[in-house]
């Protein structure tokens, strides 16, 4: 029984988790298209950055906006809408004809990208027994890991395709996303969402294909959080979800101030910087990629052995070395050997098993779930918000003066150093608990 109820909960959430793919490879991708762009279009620095961070714009639009629909209409109809705007600007965006409709498409991918942040990794969560919840919901993030690698082993190998192979390198990506779209109609409606409505029936024929325990005790524990949450505040910015608010916002800002979009937006160029060719730098950026394929399966392994906090700690403190050595680098402009390489797939390492599996389980888990939709879209509104502000900003200051990269890498290692301090004094260990028992006792 055991078995068949995890093969289940397996199959669906690796369905789901195909948009965490397509929103890695739709981040990735852009790290090989964004010198085209720049030469097609004749972009200044200004216009650079926000042509290339303009799908981010829209992933913070897409965040902002999805959390709400999810909770009134469903998860299971936003994933459709997820799908359909994946295709849209994979076709679309190959296809501009000038950077206007470029931005245009890229910023309706980018509103796809946010709304699958919030509502893709809230359905594996809700869909998932409390045992092996970190597991499943981490897998969005391998999947957005595997996305993110096959998009620079893609961009590797259409490099000289035809005269403008840029549009290649985008358009490829229609294909996983009509693949995505198909597959959705196999998945199940989240059961928390259908007891939310009222349609019991309907979310214990789901439950008993997903739970080994009681399916009535299930019901009823899921339906007294529900009512506990309605007759308090259903409204998100309430005294007593300060708390998981807060969480969420950290736990995300974090993740950006980790530097992780500047590296995986701009690897090529980074290593270019070194002294590489290009295709030798778009070689290494699979390097990149490969190595946080490895390290976040591992933290989807120890997720739910070690938990959240012990793996958010120990990979804050390597990333904080490994990022102030890079500064190094720059301000020294010592480029010999591999050095600079070594420490970016480091860093890399420790991002993967630390907040890169974390992130999305974490905010997925720690509100209640009357609010979950409202306060996962918070969580992914803020790490949009950022990974947008970063990626604008990187160009800018990299081209101030020659040690702009290195400053820049030294506030990313200080804020590393922040976040073990924060992660220790203030986040709760939510490894095998309900997400009942985790939104009843963190909100109160």
């Amino acid at each position: 029984m055991k078995n068949k109820t995890n093969t289940k909960v397996l199959i669906w959430s690796v369905i789901v988790a195909l948009g965490g793919f397509l929103f890695g490879f739709d981040t990735a991708v852009i790290s090989g298209v964004e010198k085209h762009i720049q030469s097609l279009f004749q972009l200044g620095p200004f216009w650079h950055g926000f042509t290339i961070s303009s799908a981010l714009i829209g992933t913070v639009l897409g965040a902002f906006i999805s959390g709400e629909p999810a909770d009134r209409y469903g998860r299971k109809p936003i994933l459709f809408i997820i799908a359909a705007l994946y295709v849209i600007t994979a076709v679309g965006s190959a296809l501009a004809s000038n950077v206007s409709l470029f931005i245009l498409f890229r910023f309706l991918g980018g509103i796809g990208v946010g709304a699958s942040s919030v509502v893709a990794p809230m359905y594996i969560a809700e869909i998932s027994p409390a045992k092996i919840r970190g597991r499943m919901t981490a897998m969005f993030q391998i999947n957005v890991i595997s996305g993110i690698l096959i998009a620079y082993v893609s961009n590797f190998l259409l490099r000289n395709v035809g005269a403008e192979p840029w549009r290649w390198m985008l358009g490829v990506a229609g294909i996983p996303a009509f693949l995505f779209f198909s597959l959705l109609f196999l998945i199940p409606e989240s059961p928390r969402f259908l007891i939310k409505i009222g349609q019991i029936a309907k979310a214990k024929i789901i439950l008993e294909k997903i739970e080994i325990a009681s399916i009535d005790e299930e019901v009823e524990e899921i339906k007294g959080s529900m009512a506990k949450s309605s007759n308090g505040n259903q409204r998100l910015f309430s005294r007593i979800y300060f708390k998981p608010i807060s969480i969420a916002f950290l736990v995300a800002m974090f993740n950006q101030f980790s530097g992780i979009n500047a590296i995986l937006y701009y690897a090529p160029r980074i290593f270019e910087l070194s002294g590489l060719t290009n295709a030798d730098s778009m070689f290494q950026s699979i390097l990149v990629g490969l190595m946080m394929g490895i390290f976040t399966i591992v933290g989807m392994v120890l997720i739910d052995k070690v938990g959240r906090k012990k793996l958010l700690i120990v990979g804050s403190i390597g990333m904080s070395i490994c990022l102030g050595l890079v500064a190094k680098i720059f301000y020294m402009q010592d480029f010999s050997g591999y050095g600079l390489l070594v420490l970016l797939l480091t860093y890399i390492m420790f991002f993967g098993f630390s907040t890169g599996a974390v992130i999305w389980v974490l905010i997925a888990e720690i509100f209640p779930n009357s609010i979950r939709g409202k306060g996962q879209s918070l969580g992914s509104f803020t790490h949009w918000f950022f990974a947008a502000l970063i990626t604008f900003l990187f160009p800018v200051v990299a081209k101030t003066s020659q040690f702009g990269v290195g400053h820049t890498f030294l506030f990313f290692s200080i804020m590393m150093i922040i976040q073990v301090i924060v992660v220790w004094k203030y986040f709760p260990e939510t490894k095998g608990r309900t997400l009942e028992d985790i939104g009843e006792n963190i909100s109160h």
